[in-house]
């Protein structure tokens, strides 16, 4: 049942990063009726009460449990074809900002129906989400309620972290999945914020420690895992543990295609099927950052700001299939290339850049050569960067040919190719076998 699962969601996951070859793109000044945030669809009355945090937020510190309720786990809308194996626990909880300021972020834990085989207690692996969205409804706790996501006319969204998910609580592995900070819960969706993701990703696993009635020892092994995003916020989690959370048990990092210095995506991003994701990370600086708000719109043209305010309600399929092989600097009244190395561009970027901390436990960073989205370059930089301060570090290079790049093929295909690999190194740490760095080879 995995393996059919594994590939009805590769060809789904494929079918997203290249739908959009065939989708004629709407004209960028049309009024877009599927982006009204007062649409019922972005708070359905069945998600409002749990994702609506108390206000004030209930005292307590990074971790505490603010709110829990059983969560539904299918693979697709009807739950007919089956369901991940496992029980799901929607859970809210408390989390800190890019600012400093409490924040309430929600996610799901999955509690295996299978054993751990491995040797200790069952451990937790802490699952940062690739590129969703920016929309509420994008929420992978939510999707997990609904397996595919849609809403007329273009919102649409297959939950693809399923693949994973499922194969991982089949072999015993517990998950805490989180939806980091403003994506199901009120607020704009912080995205690639390095403070704001790690935090929530080391926060689920506070939570998920401190529920009750689970199979977790709460002094018991923890890894985090992530491609894309994921794997952006799973190195900053590595990166801040040994300072922010020196209570979890961290015993190792996948970090694949993790997005190590925003600067490098500009170039990738350029003309590429998911151009749109640039509109997620200006919309991020802005509400992390909102000082230079209007220093950051000054400098977009209208076509621009249309489209900053367009993809903040989309899901990341609707993205691709409206702003899909677009040009950036239509979108901007200067130079971007230049700009980006420009105040305060320069700074709100190098806040963002990952490799400034020694993680602790071992890690395994993953990119491919020719990955057209997100760069290797900036990838390999990070694993030298924690190399250089002494840390356990594997670095594997996918060398997947250069295949239809705009369409971002070369990103997506080695989250599917090398999983099984992540997979197995993740279970030796678990298991408590010698790792294998190669600082200095790579």
């Amino acid at each position: 049942m995995v393996r059919i699962m594994i590939r009805v969601m590769a060809f789904l996951l494929a079918a997203l990063l290249v739908g959009g070859l065939g989708v004629a793109p709407a004209a960028y000044a049309e009024p877009d009726p599927t982006n009204d945030v007062r649409d019922p669809k972005y708070n359905e009355d069945e998600y409002l009460a749990f994702y609506t945090p108390p206000e004030p937020l209930p005292p307590g510190v990074p971790g505490d449990l603010i709110r829990t309720e059983p969560s539904r786990l299918v693979l697709e809308p009807s739950g007919q074809l089956g369901a991940i194996v496992a029980t799901g626990t929607r859970i809210m909880y408390r989390s800190i900002d890019a600012r400093g300021k409490p924040m309430a972020v929600t996610g799901t834990y999955f509690e295996p129906d299978n054993d751990w085989p491995g040797q200790g207690p069952r451990p937790l692996i802490v699952y940062g989400p690739g590129t969703q969205g920016q929309g509420d409804q994008c929420a992978p706790s939510r999707q997990f309620n609904q397996g595919i996501h849609f809403s007329p006319y273009l919102d649409i969204a297959f939950n693809y972290e399923e693949l994973f998910v499922a194969t991982m609580v089949a072999r015993g592995f517990a998950i805490v999945m989180t939806d980091y900070q403003g994506l199901g819960t009120p607020g704009l969706h912080t995205y690639v914020n390095r403070v704001a993701q790690g935090n929530a990703m080391i926060d689920a696993g506070r939570a998920a420690m401190r529920l009750p009635d689970t199979s977790l020892d709460p002094q018991g092994p923890v890894a985090f895992w992530g491609y894309s995003q994921g794997g952006g916020a799973a190195a900053s989690a590595a990166e801040l543990a040994p300072s922010y959370a020196p209570d979890l048990h961290v015993v190792g990092t996948y970090a694949g295609a993790p997005p190590a210095d925003l600067k490098e995506l500009f170039p990738y991003a350029d003309g590429s099927a998911l151009v749109g994701v640039v509109g997620y990370a200006l919309n991020s600086v802005m509400t992390s950052y909102p000082e230079f708000a209007d220093v950051i719109r000054s400098k977009m043209t209208p076509r621009g700001l249309d489209m900053l305010n367009k993809v903040q309600d989309q899901c990341i399929a609707e993205t691709l299939a409206k702003f899909t092989f677009r040009h950036l600097q239509p979108y901007f009244n200067v130079d971007i290339q230049a700009t980006v190395e420009e105040e305060p561009f320069k700074s709100l970027f190098d806040v963002q850049k990952l490799g400034r901390f020694r993680p602790s436990a071992p890690s395994l960073i993953l990119s491919n050569r020719f990955d057209s989205l997100v760069p290797w370059t900036a990838a390999n930089q990070l694993g030298r960067d924690w190399c250089a301060q002494g840390a356990d570090v594997q670095f594997w290079t996918n060398e997947q040919p250069p295949f239809l790049n705009k369409a971002a093929v070369n990103h997506a295909l080695p989250m599917l190719v090398d999983g099984e690999r992540a997979m197995q190194w993740i279970a030796d740490r678990f298991n408590g076998l010698p790792t294998t760095p190669n600082c200095g080879e790579f």
